[in-house]
């Protein structure tokens, strides 16, 4: 069984989607921490370590052989538990920022501040010295559409922030919940997102361990 620490709901249908687009019959099991998120924004990722470590105990008691984390924000906190959980754990953004080695103009969209700084710091790391000319983009007032459970506008306007991007080689989502502004967008550059790799990552380490 896989195990998804999610920090809202909606993503609990888009990735049972994706499971049965992809990888049919994998049993998925959501964990939906909303208040995580909330905390991590207000006071810093770390500051919710000790409950990301609880609920992936909880995934782990309830027969979890992976977790991924869905939450760009916490991902790293996540992450650096799998020691201490004994199974792999997970952050949803790491294959598409392994995905952006062959580019060297990165531009970084996110609708949330706090997920800007994890994302970038990722894609540094995935790079591991390698020269990277990194840009951020705030897409200003996407994150209030979500808020207000208006996905359309939510996704137009990330999009409309896609289609300004200038001067670079990919644009990268930084947030699960924006992976279907891509379709909506009309730029020629590759645009990546998260949902799909991830899910794809996690469900082979899963099965590493069956």
């Amino acid at each position: 069984m896989l195990a998804l620490l999610h920090t809202s709901p909606v993503h609990v249908p888009v990735f049972d989607s994706l499971r049965d687009a992809d990888h049919p019959g994998v049993p998925l099991r959501h964990y939906v921490r909303e208040e995580l998120l909330s905390r991590a924004v207000a006071q810093g990722p770390d500051a919710v370590g000790a409950d990301v470590t609880a609920v992936l105990g909880e995934a782990v008691a309830g027969g979890a052989r992976a977790v991924l984390c869905t939450c760009s924000t916490i991902g790293a906190v996540a992450e650096r538990q799998a020691v201490r959980t004994g199974v792999p754990v997970l952050r949803v953004d790491r294959p598409m920022a392994a995905a952006t080695a062959a580019h060297e103009r990165i531009v970084v969209v996110a609708a949330l501040h706090s997920t800007l700084e994890p994302t970038a710091s990722l894609i540094r790391e995935e790079a591991a010295g390698r020269r990277v000319d990194l840009r951020t983009v705030l897409a200003g007032e996407a994150w209030e559409h979500f808020l207000a459970g208006d996905r359309e506008r939510y996704l137009d306007r990330v999009a409309a922030e896609v289609d300004a991007v200038r001067d670079a080689d990919v644009v990268v989502l930084a947030q699960a919940s924006m992976a279907d502004a891509a379709a909506r967008t009309t730029t020629a550059l590759p645009v990546l997102s998260s949902p799909r790799p991830g899910l794809r990552a996690a469900v082979e380490a899963a099965n590493s361990r069956s």
